[in-house]
């Protein structure tokens, strides 16, 4: 497989982007949405901010405070024994599991794709229960002139998926939770099917723990129902471990095409591709047996949380995809791959 990496890789690092306050430091830009807006590709980032703390047997944890409608610090002894430290994201306490930063969503534009002017406040941050521990790993699919946004909003009740819409990137309407927890990794089909929207989603229970993409169907896009299972794990393939889907899905001759992401029992995370019915998108016609793309450069294998490709959004033009990457969970890079490629990695 030809994967064309951007030199300028990574586009986007945290240093790009101002912290949302002063008390805060950016540790990883990653998993952005892309559109196009007229002449411009938009990115919506998923930017991860952390408290600054200078004592050295303190964790913080930065939680929205509903009440006071603003972002508070929870402190954490590291000294306790009670408390598990051992995953740098999490803090798993007797009573619940914090977070050690806070995601918000960013809005940044381009007109090369590769440059990008980055807004220096949030688009969206959290403003609910269901976002109390922030918003994460947006999805964007145009309808009739309206960008819909998918997100996984962390809080107290799990992890749900939130619909946010905009039509220009500057003003956004929220729509509530549409998946109830723990669900994530929505990406909206860009058309109806049959007179139905379709959404591709990943419901995980504490009891049945297995990470598989499901559809879902819709008449407005808040409701949906007719959940089918449709694919999941594949024993010593790179995705044994965890599989959801990437960008949103967009048609090609054959059908549906599908990049959606796949961590083998090592967490190392890998692009595949899946082909769905252009009528029937519960049914599949095609899958990757080998990766599309893996990680391989340095900024793909060191970072925060290394060994890491992870896409959330794609631009599909000039027979090419245009795929924006989270990289090691710390920044975000450009790659292109033919379309044909993709095609002969399905054996079609």
């Amino acid at each position: 497989m030809t994967i064309f990496r951007s030199h300028e890789n990574p586009i986007i690092t945290p240093k790009d982007i101002a912290p949302s306050r002063e008390d805060f430091e950016v540790i990883g830009v990653f998993n952005a949405a892309a559109a196009k807006l007229k002449d411009e590709v938009v990115l919506l980032l998923r930017v991860a901010e952390r408290p600054v703390c200078s004592d050295p047997n303190i964790t913080l944890a930065p939680i929205y405070d509903i009440a006071n409608d603003k972002i508070i610090l929870k402190e954490f002894q590291k000294h306790d024994h009670l408390l598990d430290f051992s995953d740098p994201r999490l803090i798993k306490t007797p009573e619940g599991t914090y977070l050690t930063s806070i995601s918000n969503l960013r809005v940044a534009k381009s007109k090369n794709g590769i440059n990008f002017n980055i807004d220096s406040a949030p688009a969206l941050t959290a403003a609910n229960e269901y976002e109390a521990f922030g918003l994460e790993d947006p999805r964007i699919t145009l309808i009739d002139n309206t960008y819909y946004i998918t997100y996984a909003a962390v809080g107290k009740p799990g992890i749900t998926t939130c619909l946010a819409s905009t039509e220009d990137f500057k003003s956004f309407k929220r729509h509530g939770v549409i998946f109830c927890p723990d669900n994530k990794d929505v990406v909206i089909f860009n058309e109806k099917i049959n007179g139905k929207y379709y959404a591709l989603h990943r419901p995980v229970t504490n009891l049945f723990p297995s990470h598989d993409i499901w559809i879902a169907q819709s008449d407005d896009l808040i409701t949906w129902g007719n959940h089918k299972y449709l694919a999941g794990l594949r024993p010593k393939m790179f995705d044994e471990f965890k599989t959801g889907a990437g960008a949103a899905p967009f048609r090609i001759e054959q059908g549906w095409l599908e990049i959606y992401h796949g961590a083998d029992n090592n967490n190392r995370y890998c692009l595949g591709a899946l082909l769905l019915d252009a009528k029937e998108p519960w049914k599949i016609i095609a899958r990757s047996e080998k990766p599309i793309f893996e990680p391989r450069a340095d900024y793909e294998c060191d970072g925060f949380f290394g060994n890491v490709i992870f896409t959330c959004g794609l631009i599909y033009e000039e027979n090419k995809l245009k795929i924006y990457y989270g990289a090691a969970d710390t920044t975000i890079c450009y790659a292109e791959i033919n379309i044909n490629q993709i095609i002969k990695n399905l054996k079609l």
